[in-house]
């Protein structure tokens, strides 16, 4: 017996010893064929000198992502958003508590940081009143009374997937915000949580494009005709990409994708640096007039904010043309970037941060006497409670984010956006990536993102002594200077004086 036994680990040895001398050989052979092919090839100077051995660089430079988001970066250093915020999210969304303990972690040195200012005497819970709907379009057939503080930015089907296209529907009508299409054109899956819906029309004119890629009446009509499309948004442009179109890879234009937007399958989806009807202020109100009356539903644009000028005199040509010719709304985009592929010099450099760009608009309005003509939509980077009562002090009527939503979803910043390889089946078409996305589930989390940022801009208005959130001034926060002293929001933009009276 004990010989058999010796006789059997004998021979699994000599089985084992030959498999891995047959891996090693594979290995060798392997390396072999990569050096001749690195000392061949000129493309690559690391490889051509170090073969082999160089290829690990790349490898490495592909997993440093990786490292420093999980083991080496700190809690608030990441960039877009750091580990703290999306932490703050996905406990949010989960409906975990989430609160902290033993102190901020958060550096309130850095210029531009907002300090809220809390009253001695802050509003009592029986005190605090809900928060007011406000109208857009008042001389629209179909206006629309919106509530809801935060709302979800434009996403197009195409950027994000069907089953995160779901979520956010079903979310949004749990949450009561409003969920904007982006620019990739109206699809059933919009549609099918029966949320209100804020239609974007991008310079490529998708979902309501003629056979020529002009605006179409009757394609304006048909989207209309859904009752829960609320408003039409006219994208100028937006923050990851300020004079440039859309960009969606052909990787990602699938079938249905190809037919919702009325372009060949598999292409890329380049849409136009801006709309090429529109090349003056004078034209852009046409424009805007054409959608609402065709539509009756109320009708802005949505722009990044860089030369400002254009705006004065954008006003000036309302009240020469009456106040019914405004458009309906102004979505003020940050320029720091947003969810969308674009080319790096755009997305790092080109258009004002929301925190300079958002007062601005605001006060341009109130000089013009059109501030409560035009409802203000401030966009970009705006996810947590204190970043969102920023807006508020500005004065903006209401808040978006894509990105705050996407978290929400389960998005881990894997920085595959603009690849068809998105880890958490958010912004992919690959069926198999899809499945870890469930859209039942995903919706809950999206209505408890939304809830607890409603709770918490709540929070700071009722420390301010503000009633509700839309009851917020500038007043209410300072914002860090270079010296490290803090400065009044309202003294850095001071209340302006009307230059004209509404027309």
């Amino acid at each position: 017996m004990e010989n058999l036994f010796s006789s059997t680990v004998m021979q699994g040895v000599s089985i084992l010893s030959a498999l891995l001398l047959f891996v090693i050989g594979v290995l060798v052979l392997v390396a072999i064929v990569f050096f001749i092919i690195d000392i061949s090839q000129t493309a690559d100077a690391v490889r051509r000198n170090y073969p082999v051995i160089g290829r690990f660089r790349s490898l490495f430079s592909n997993l440093g992502e990786f490292f420093r988001q999980y083991f080496f970066a700190m809690d608030r250093e990441e960039m877009p958003f750091n580990r703290a915020e999306r932490e703050w999210i996905a406990k949010s969304a989960e409906g975990r508590d989430n609160t902290v303990a033993f102190g901020s972690t958060r550096n309130l040195s850095p210029v531009g940081t907002a300090i809220f200012v809390n009253c001695p005497y802050p509003t009592l819970d029986e005190d605090a009143e809900e928060t007011p709907a406000v109208t857009i379009g008042p001389h629209c057939k179909n206006p629309y009374d919106a509530k809801s503080l935060i709302n979800i930015s434009g996403m197009s089907f195409g950027a994000i997937s069907k089953p995160a296209v779901l979520a956010l529907s079903r979310g949004a009508k749990m949450a009561g915000c409003w969920y904007n299409t982006g620019e990739g054109g109206l699809s059933q899956y919009h549609l099918h949580g029966g949320c209100d819906i804020v239609f974007q029309i991008g310079t490529a004119k998708y979902g309501v494009r003629d056979g020529e890629g002009k605006l179409s009446d009757d394609k304006l009509r048909e989207v209309a005709a859904h009752e829960q499309v609320k408003m039409f948004e006219i994208k100028m442009s937006q923050g990851a990409k300020p004079g440039k179109g859309g960009i969606l890879p052909g990787a990602k234009v699938s079938a249905e994708i190809a037919k919702i937007r009325g372009i060949p399958e598999g292409t890329d989806s380049i849409s136009p640096n801006r709309h090429p009807e529109i090349d003056n202020n004078g034209e852009l109100l046409d424009f805007i007039a054409q959608v609402r009356d065709v539509t009756g539903k109320p009708t802005g644009f949505k722009c990044v904010v860089g030369a400002y000028g254009w705006l004065e005199r954008l006003c000036d040509e309302i009240h020469e043309r009456g106040i019914k010719s405004a458009p309906d709304f102004i979505t003020v985009d940050s320029g720091d970037g947003g969810t969308g592929a674009a080319p790096m010099p755009l997305m790092d450099n080109v258009g004002l941060p929301i925190k300079e760009s958002l007062p601005i608009v605001i006060d341009i309005l109130k000089r013009y006497g059109l501030r409560d003509r035009i409802k203000v939509i401030a966009s970009g980077k705006l996810v947590t409670p204190a970043e969102v009562a920023w807006a508020y002090c500005a004065g903006t009527d209401f808040v978006t984010s894509a990105r705050g939503f996407m978290f929400s979803l389960g998005c881990i910043q894997a920085l595959k956006c603009n690849k068809n390889t998105c880890p958490t089946g958010i912004t992919t078409h690959d069926a198999r990536l899809q499945k870890g996305l469930d859209p039942r589930d995903k919706a809950t989390k999206v209505a408890n993102f939304a809830s607890k940022i409603s709770y918490g801009v709540n929070l700071i208005a009722h420390s301010c002594g503000a009633r509700h959130p839309r009851a917020l001034k500038r007043y209410h926060v300072r914002m860090v200077q270079q010296d490290g002293r803090s400065k009044a929001m309202d003294e850095l933009f001071p209340e302006v004086e009307k230059v004209k009276k509404t027309a």
